[in-house]
């Protein structure tokens, strides 16, 4: 429950904020919308989160390209199936590999790149989109790991300026491991942003 609970959260800000600092312009609309509907004198609390659509949809995308969990849990096929042109027996182990329908060229256009603006419309098919997994044994947590999501990655982009240490772009590499960890940790540059002033913000943080 622990790993379930903190290292795939932790793994999807990685790779959200090494996608941000690659792209700045998605970066900086995000900031833009956060500045908009909750401003410079507070925090952005979990109230906030149904008024800013282009963050939950970062998060979105970034679950598409690099889920935590990219090989779901095993499932057992409780009849006779099938699948995909197999002939699947009862009692079959079964693995969906959401990595590959997530990045599927005929489920998604341009599907390796980072576009959050294809979730814009507010409608996801689940049967693309699952990084949580699907039907009765689909991630419980799902809720509070969108808030917790939605909360930090809010706040990492409210109160500090992001950029890469260097003109390169940040390596997305993936390797090997449960929850799919970038080959090369993150390394970025951060600055306070004005909101940081606020002693009394500062000291909520």
């Amino acid at each position: 429950m622990l790993m379930a609970g903190t290292e795939t959260t932790t793994v999807t800000l990685e790779w959200t904020m090494s996608n941000l600092v690659n792209h700045p312009d998605i970066l900086n609309k995000a900031r833009a919308e956060l500045d908009t509907h909750v401003g410079e004198e507070r925090l952005v609390d979990e109230a906030d989160l149904s008024k800013l659509p282009y963050l939950q949809n970062i998060i979105s995308e970034s679950h598409r390209l690099y889920p935590a969990a990219p090989l779901s849990v095993p499932h057992m096929s409780s009849d006779d199936c099938r699948i995909g042109g197999y002939d699947v027996p009862r009692d079959t182990m079964l693995i969906v590999n959401a990595w590959a329908i997530h990045r599927d060229p005929n489920l998604w256009d341009d599907s390796d790149s980072f576009k959050p603006e294809r979730f814009e419309s507010g409608q996801v098919d689940a049967n693309k989109l699952m990084p949580f997994g699907l039907g009765r044994r689909a991630c419980p947590g799902e809720g509070l790991a969108q808030r917790m999501l939605g909360l930090t990655l809010g706040l990492l982009i409210q109160c500090f300026q992001w950029k890469r240490v260097s003109e390169k772009e940040v390596d997305m590499t993936e390797t090997q491991g449960l929850t799919m960890p970038k080959a090369i940790p993150l390394e970025v540059m951060c600055k306070a942003r004005p909101i940081m002033n606020n002693k009394v913000l500062c000291e909520d943080i």
